[in-house]
């Protein structure tokens, strides 16, 4: 996580902009993302952000539900310092500059939701061990959302899968840049698991109305309810 950490810090400033080239869709999966979250508009929710990156989400959320109270954490100082600056006009906001893997829930919440993060655990058994925490940290009838990079079920479709994402980057930057400079951050720095493997995991765990509510090749939103 050190060199994930090192990856997001110098790249704060530019990741609003970096995210829309490399990542297919992304406005479309914050909106998925938003639409899975139905509270009547006033309502005080309590929310998490897991890797908040520059307050995207969190905005959105905002906007939605102004009431709500809204914990964004990151590993990366900067990307929080651009989050504060997102955010500095809406009140019921605080920050934790965190790795999720040791943040300590305290208390219970409606909402945890977390966009482009998870896949950076490197192993199974930490993954796992954080959709339990969610799940124990989740008020009842919570919801946790998540928005990441999932794998395929055989290396057959996975490659098309690659070979999708590529082609969408290379439509944004140059050919030589994605091989040179993102492929390889990927295979450094990226662990995403089978789409069917996390729907297992949460369901095993105790979440109920698990779903995949958008997905673009080795993108997708699931979700799953306390």
């Amino acid at each position: 996580m050190d060199q994930v950490k090192q990856h997001f810090e110098k790249e704060a400033r530019e990741f609003d902009e970096i995210i829309l080239q490399l990542i297919p869709y992304y406005e479309e999966i914050v909106e998925a993302a938003l639409t899975i979250i139905q509270y009547d508009n006033e309502a005080r929710l309590k929310v998490m952000d897991l890797g908040c990156g520059t307050g995207t989400l969190a905005q959105k959320i905002k906007e939605k539900y102004p009431n709500s109270r809204i914990t964004c954490v990151d590993i990366a100082q900067n990307m929080l310092k651009m989050a504060q600056s997102k955010l500095q006009n809406y009140s019921g906001i605080s920050y934790q500059n965190e790795d999720f893997q040791e943040l300590e829930f305290e208390s219970e919440y409606d909402v945890i939701i977390s966009s482009l993060a998870l896949h950076h655990l490197k192993k199974d058994k930490q993954k796992k061990q954080l959709y339990k925490k969610i799940y124990k940290a989740l008020a009842e009838e919570g919801i946790f959302i998540n928005a990441d990079m999932v794998l395929a079920s055989n290396e057959e479709v996975q490659k098309v899968y690659m070979e999708k994402w590529k082609s969408f980057m290379q439509k944004n930057v140059s050919k030589k840049e994605v091989e040179n400079k993102w492929i390889p951050k990927y295979h450094q720095e990226d662990w995403p698991v089978k789409m069917m493997q996390h729907i297992q995991w949460l369901q095993n765990i105790g979440f109920k109305e698990v779903d995949v509510v958008w997905k673009y090749y080795n993108y997708a939103v699931y979700t799953g309810k306390k």
